[in-house]
């Protein structure tokens, strides 16, 4: 036991190591379903980009500030704890959340609001309206009207507006099994007298299912469902007013969530730093991050195992990923029990104010860390597609949560794995080799996303995450230590990981949602490998036009060292000699 227990090193970094183990699971039961769940809810992508996107911006922009505003009032634990708290009741704002399905709130298996989802019998094959899930541009199924054909009321009415497919046929992998429950539900009660009431209170209500369940889909930029200026009205949900209030309330919930939220990381990171720094033992915090990643691997499949055995419980009232909030709520109860030992430097220490306009001043200063930023920039906006949009895509083919959690595990564990690689690839590709290696395994990931072609096909390419998100940042930080001058490292480091990247997943998410929904997720991810590439082209052909980097002969250096430090030796002895002969021949 230290004599101090405020430098109690060991303890110190067991508690770090503990809390970015439970912040990883914590964050692990969330974060990467969250789309998912706006997509359950009802949301389409134009809608989801903009949430996401804003969640982005915050992050960037509300992060740092808040974490320097605690700083200079000492009052880090006190943001840590109300962060952990305050988390636990935003996060449960989400469930609140009304979907555009009503029937979801009674449950995912009460069969009371419909039949049960049984094929028609033999030789009796009606036809029923579903929402077309071809590309824009591909011909759609004759929509010739039949005695049994019903139409998705909320659609238009004209001969090119209405699209049928046999019932034989459903596009059911394009549903969880919660969706597809519902639906085939619905579909077990054909119409047998003419419709009397509105469009909208059809015997066969699609309309509030139709849309939502292929949002991001291509079906949202088929010109076969929506026709003149109604095709923006009614895939955006603005004559809506369910849309409306869903959308706005998820939004006011993501921003209330994420203003809490933002702060901690770098706070966190800070303290332990600052309180390692006083002991002169910053190179044991460098290892710290593994303990996150691990903390998300296991979180990310247990969440996922978890909401598969329990889809099916009565104890939700909504859809079914309301069960990510509750282990998010609960997680984070325990992170709040370790944060209160979490070590926070009680003295204050003198350190120049302002590093971080220091450092933005450096970035524009140097060519070579502005060219970083712009990489790092577009590196944010094509990452933030796949952390959108890679789950909808997995889920339209038959993937069940338990497989994206374990898609997202093995991106993670190969990133560790090749961690002991770290050095050896940094001195034999260069930094900038290393970069352009990661842009490269990033947009070969991008192109392989947009032709999936099963649940599983995704899980192959998850081994290069090791490459395009871990090689790539560990050339960034070294570049950013390496260029950036004597007390300005960690804020650059902390400018390209938060400022830059968050702003450029800011504008990926706004700009990739509406992307989907007329051009379709394929077209997204090929037109994000495209620009990957050719800004690798460009990245690494500029770099001879830039400022090169003065090589230091450390052996020549070491010579002009001894030599000078011998001729003054030697110049000294001579003087002393000259002074003692003056005084002995003047006595």
């Amino acid at each position: 036991m230290s004599a101090n227990p405020q430098w109690d090193i060991s303890k110190a970094l067991g508690v770090a190591r503990l809390f970015h183990l439970v912040c990883g699971v914590r964050d692990a039961c969330v974060t990467p379903f969250l789309t998912l769940y706006l997509r359950q809810l009802g949301l389409a992508a134009p809608w989801v980009g903009i949430l996401m996107g804003t969640k982005h911006l915050i992050a960037a922009l509300w992060g740092p500030f808040c974490a320097f505003l605690v700083k200079s009032y000492q009052k880090r634990r006190v943001l840590m704890v109300g962060s952990l708290l305050g988390s636990v009741g935003a996060s449960l704002l989400m469930v609140l959340v009304p979907p555009l399905d009503k029937d979801l709130l009674s449950g995912p298996c009460n069969a009371s609001h419909g039949a049960t989802p049984t094929a028609p019998p033999p030789g009796a094959a009606p036809t029923w309206t579903f929402a077309s899930n071809s590309p824009p541009g591909a011909p759609g199924p004759p929509a010739n009207r039949s005695p049994g054909t019903v139409e998705a009321s909320g659609f238009g009415k004209g001969p090119a507006e209405s699209v049928h497919q046999a019932f034989g046929h459903p596009r059911d992998y394009a549903m969880d099994p919660v969706e597809r429950a519902r639906t085939t539900s619905g579909a077990g009660h054909p119409v047998t007298s003419p419709v009397k009431d509105s469009p909208r209170e059809g015997a066969f209500k699609v309309d509030r299912t139709a849309l939502p369940l292929h949002a991001g889909g291509p079906a949202l930029g088929s010109s076969a469902n929506w026709s003149g200026a109604e095709s923006n009205t009614g895939a955006l949900g603005l004559s809506s007013e369910g849309w409306r209030q869903t959308f706005l309330l998820s939004l006011g919930s993501v921003v209330f969530w994420e203003l809490l939220v933002a702060p901690l990381e770098q706070v966190a990171d800070d303290s332990l730093y600052e309180y390692l720094d006083f002991v002169d033992a910053t190179d044991r915090y460098r290892s710290l991050w593994v303990w996150r990643l691990l903390g998300m691997s296991a979180g990310v499949c247990g969440i996922g195992a978890l909401v598969g055995q329990l889809e099916c419980s009565p104890v939700t009232s909504g859809p079914r990923g309301a069960l990510h909030f509750y282990g998010y709520s609960l997680v984070s109860v325990l992170a709040l029990l370790v944060s209160v030992a979490f070590p926070v430097p009680a003295c204050r220490r003198r350190e120049p104010s302002y590093r971080a306009v220091k450092a933005l001043s450096l970035v524009a200063g140097d060519p070579r860390l502005l060219v970083l930023a712009l990489t790092v920039f577009l590196t944010g906006a094509a990452t933030s597609t796949v952390q959108n949009f890679l789950f909808w895509h997995m889920q339209d083919r038959g993937s069940s949560e338990l497989v994206m959690g374990v898609s997202v595990a093995l991106g993670l564990v190969a990133e560790i794995a090749l961690h002991p690689l770290k050095a050896t690839l940094l001195r034999k590709l260069t930094r900038v080799g290393t970069v352009g290696l990661g842009l490269g395994c990033l947009a070969g990931q991008l192109l392989y996303y947009a032709f999936l072609w099963s649940w599983w096909s995704v899980l192959p390419a998850q081994a290069l995450s090791a490459f395009s998100s871990g090689a790539l940042w560990w050339a960034v930080k070294a570049s950013a230590e390496h260029l950036g001058t004597p007390g300005t490292q960690r804020p650059l480091g902390a400018m390209f990981r938060g400022h830059f990247s968050g702003g450029g997943s800011s504008l990926g998410s706004f700009v990739g949602g509406f992307v989907v929904m007329y051009f379709g997720l394929a077209v997204l991810y090929q037109a994000c490998c495209v620009v990957l590439l050719l800004w690798l082209a460009l990245f690494l052909s500029i770099q001879q036009a830039l400022p090169q980097e003065q090589k230091i002969n450390y052996s020549k250096l070491l010579v002009m060292e001894a030599s000078d430090t011998s001729d003054s030796e030697q110049g000294t002895e001579r003087d002393w000699l000259v002074r003692a002969m003056r005084e002995e021949h003047s006595d």
